[in-house]
């Protein structure tokens, strides 16, 4: 394993690192609701309009943060959209409440918008054999982040406030802006802008919906992980209420959502690097399949058992679909449109994120018993699509940058 991960450059490795604490101090999504409700005084109704009205920001800024990346550098978006949502977030508490629909969604599309350039800089940064650990170096520092974050804003609120979780918040934000701006070197990338983008033919190159139809695989890729990704996050809506309505509590199901947390922090390395000489596309089927599986468990009833293979079968698929996917998109796209691609898949993970509890929760309301059947075929089918995908073309891979200062693009 060490071997494997020598590959990665040492400025990814402090990127990922910083991750830690950007995602350890994430506390606005997880305790806006309680906030916005409790010291805000705001009704569940009014709460809910500038939740959504953030959601709406943040699937926009991650379906155009990879435009702006391609066009003016991925290194000064990924600063700017840092400087932006954590500036936000840190006045947040002073912000007038009639304003929180405005400043909010601001927030929120400034964090959008860094996920692309954050992944297309690992892209241009990490040799295309060794993308799939980079990808899963970053998800490994910024779930062991999420993990002692939702605890620790508990305690900040505490014994401060519920303002000081927007203030911390931020501030990991702007520590990020500086630590980016310190470790990547400026205009290291010295490639065509898009605008200027020219074949080996001295042609124009193609644009991005033409390098699109030209790889069916990523367009497979793509619709699963919009799929996978809104399955993926029943766990987190209707999953607590499925296992309530079984006698199960919230104290079960946190330590459910630890077993999650914990396996992925402890295995998803080594196991990514075990598979790192297999091809992508049959291991990101697998990890669907695995997906489906563990929903269909859920249809012989909510107890502990079906539960506790349910979340492992959960976990093992989203650790191989999640960074082999991100890789084989990196790998897929041209260079001119590197941060486009990614944005294309942040985008579509993102809104899966976002339809998850809408959709999931309205269909238990209607038919408790249709979910999980119906979430074990779409995951098993998008695995099976993705399985498919290598008869419908041959792969294009994508020019690699020579060298580690790539990693900068502006």
């Amino acid at each position: 394993m060490k071997q494997a991960m020598k590959d990665i450059p040492r400025v990814v490795w402090l990127l990922a690192a910083s991750m830690f604490i950007v995602a350890a101090l994430s506390f606005a999504m997880v305790y806006l609701f309680v906030y916005l409700t409790g010291p805000r005084g705001l009704s569940t109704t009014h709460a809910g309009l500038i939740a959504g009205l953030g959601g709406v920001g943040m699937i926009a800024g991650n379906f155009t943060g990879g435009w702006f990346g391609d066009h003016f550098g991925h290194r000064r978006i990924l600063i700017i959209g840092m400087l932006t949502g954590g500036l936000g977030l840190a006045v947040l508490p002073l912000v007038p409440t009639a304003a929180l629909a405005v400043v909010f969604p601001i927030c929120q599309y400034g964090t959008g918008i860094t996920r692309a350039s954050n992944s297309a800089l690992i892209a241009f940064s990490v040799p295309e054999g060794a993308r799939r650990q980079g990808f899963a170096l970053m998800r490994f520092f910024a779930n062991a982040g999420v993990t002692i974050g939702p605890p620790l804003g508990a305690l900040i609120a505490a014994q401060f406030s519920y303002d000081w979780l927007f203030v911390a918040d931020g501030a990991g934000m702007l520590f990020f802006a500086v630590w980016a701006a310190i470790i990547l070197p400026r205009n290291g990338n010295k490639r065509q802008r898009p605008a200027d983008a020219l074949t080996a033919a001295g042609t124009p190159a193609p644009g991005l919906w033409a390098e699109l139809r030209a790889r069916p695989g990523v367009l497979v890729v793509l619709g699963a992980m919009l799929i996978a990704d809104t399955v993926y996050r029943q766990q987190y809506s209707t999953l607590p209420v499925f296992l309530a309505d079984h006698g199960l509590g919230t104290g079960f199901y946190g330590a459910l959502i630890a077993i999650n947390g914990g396996l992925v922090i402890c295995l998803e390395l080594p196991i990514t690097v075990a598979l790192r000489k297999r091809a992508s596309l049959p291991v990101i089927g697998a990890g669907l399949v695995l997906l489906g599986a563990g929903f269909a468990t859920l249809i012989a009833g909510g107890h502990v058992l079906t539960a506790i293979v349910m979340m492992a079968l959960l976990t093992l698929g989203d650790i191989l679909y999640k960074s082999p996917s991100t890789a084989y998109v990196a790998d897929n796209a041209p260079d001119h449109l590197q941060g486009r691609f990614q944005s294309l898949y942040a985008g579509v993970s993102v809104s899966g994120f976002v339809l998850a509890a809408p959709l999931g929760g309205a269909l238990y309301g209607a038919a408790p018993g249709a979910l999980w059947p119906l979430c074990a075929l779409l995951a098993a089918g998008a695995g099976i699509a993705v399985l498919a995908a290598p008869r419908l073309g041959l792969r294009q891979a994508a020019a690699e940058p020579d060298s580690v200062t790539a990693v900068a693009q502006g």
